[in-house]
C-alpha cells in the first residue's frame, strides 16, 4: 500500500497528537524507544530517530503493523485509516530530524 496522505505540516501535526496518545509511552516522546512503559518493561525498543531503523520498512508494511499490532506492541484500533498514514508520517520525520540535525553539525555554519 501506498500513503494516501501527502506528508505535510497538518498531516504531521496529526499524527503527533496520535503518537502522544498511543506510542509516545512505550516510544518516547522522541521516538528514542526509551518510553516509561518500555523501560518498566525492559523492552528494547528500536530509536525511531535511526533513519535506518525504518528504512527498510514500507509505509504499507507500518500501515499493516500499526493496524494488527506486533509482538508486545497491540494494534492501533481506534484511529482511522487516515490517523494512521498521518501516524507513519509523523514517525518519518523522526529520522528527517535527526538526519537534517546531524548535517548541521557536519557542515559548521561560517562566521563572519
Amino acid at each position: 500500500m501506498v500513503n494516501p496522505v501527502k506528508p505535510t505540516a497538518e498531516s504531521i501535526a496529526r499524527g503527533k497528537k496520535l503518537y502522544g496518545y498511543d506510542c509516545a509511552m512505550c516510544h518516547g516522546k522522541d521516538g528514542g524507544g526509551k518510553g516509561d512503559e518500555a523501560e518498566n518493561m525492559k523492552m528494547k525498543i528500536r530509536d525511531l530517530r535511526d533513519p535506518s531503523a525504518l528504512k527498510e520498512r514500507t509505509d504499507g508494511e507500518l500501515f499493516y503493523i500499526l493496524k494488527n499490532g506486533k509482538g508486545q506492541m497491540p494494534p492501533e484500533d481506534r484511529g482511522s485509516p487516515e490517523a494512521l498514514w498521518n501516524l507513519i508520517n509523523y514517525i518519518r520525520s523522526f529520522a528527517s530530524k535527526k538526519a537534517s540535525s546531524e548535517d548541521e553539525v557536519a557542515t559548521p555554519q561560517k562566521s563572519n
